[in-house]
């Protein structure tokens, strides 16, 4: 798939806001953990080849296990996610799907079960920004470079 458009170099100031708000993001005090399972299993519905990969390594070099990584898109039908980051896949699940979901009372309620009010917020931030980077990375075609053997 060709690159569409440098979104970089043809806005770069564009580039430094959508870096400053993923710098706030890693600074809201999410579990990095947490964190990279937001950003994969949003980047895996929104089908974000470029987030996928790029999020799958950071994961494995934070130290998360390969098989939560395998079976991220499929975490109901497991058991190696706790209760807090259930919740907070299903609400990743639900803002990413917020045309067909709208954010369901639900998966609101669990994820206000496992997270006070400001958590609440700074995940919904940290799923905001995952989908902004996708939209860009998806909408311009971000090349995936294969990894060095």
């Amino acid at each position: 798939m060709a690159v569409r458009t440098n979104y970089v170099a043809a806005s770069p100031e564009v580039y430094q806001a959508m870096l400053a708000l993923e710098e706030k993001v890693g600074g809201l005090g999410i579990a990095p953990t947490l964190l990279h399972l937001i950003k994969l299993r949003a980047s895996q519905i929104n089908g974000c080849a470029f987030c996928i990969d790029l999020h799958n390594r950071e994961a494995r070099a934070d130290g998360e296990s390969q098989q939560r990584l395998d079976t991220l898109s499929v975490w109901r039908e497991t058991r190696f996610f706790d209760e807090r980051e259930q919740a907070a896949l299903a609400w990743t699940e639900a803002l990413t799907r917020v045309a067909d979901t709208h954010a369901p009372d639900a998966d609101y309620e669990a994820l206000a079960a496992q997270f006070d009010e400001r958590e609440r917020v700074n995940i919904s931030l940290a799923i905001v920004a995952i989908n902004g980077w996708n939209r860009l990375a998806i909408g311009f075609r971000a090349p995936v470079r294969r990894a060095r053997d």
